[in-house]
């Protein structure tokens, strides 16, 4: 089984904090699905960080009896960590990235409450459509990944 990548243990260039998070990207709750963004390179690797709770507002409803992350909202954290990446070291004022393809997505294994959600992601190009590969780790473990592309876009 494959287990987090040694990436994750590279010192950070930079922190990012809700608060900090908030300031880079519009999302707000309850989409924010990132609690913290730790920059490894700029603009090429960056691991956010989701800690998962029982009060979740999707869990109400996937699945009462089993609660389980939706694989989609995995993603989307995935694809939050990239922007925060890249719209936190500013010049991306009015700006938003969205989503123009997701591709070889995979889902390992559930993603339950008390998990720590690690994202790992790979810029693999940059630009007004950018590329980057995503990894998500439950508690050390592979549970999705993708390959992502983006358009940055004027908010009006």
């Amino acid at each position: 089984m494959t287990t987090e990548t040694s990436s994750t243990q590279t010192a950070a260039l930079r922190t990012l904090d809700a608060v900090a998070i908030k300031k880079a990207i519009p999302h707000r709750y309850p989409f924010l699905l990132v609690d913290k963004v730790e920059i490894l390179e700029e603009d090429k690797k960056a691991v956010g960080t989701k800690c998962v709770t029982i009060n979740e507002p999707f869990f109400q409803g996937h699945f009462p009896e089993y609660p389980v992350m939706p694989g989609v909202l995995i993603v989307e954290a995935l694809a939050q960590t990239a922007c925060v990446m890249l719209f936190s070291k500013g010049g991306y004022e009015g700006k938003l990235a969205l989503f123009m393809g997701i591709e070889e997505a995979k889902f390992r294994q559930p993603v339950l409450p008390g998990m720590v959600l690690k994202m790992n992601i790979e810029v693999l190009r940059l630009g007004r459509a950018g590329k980057f590969k995503g990894e998500a780790y439950a508690d050390g473990k592979l549970a999705a990944e993708a390959v992502m592309t983006f358009a940055v876009v004027d908010k009006q």
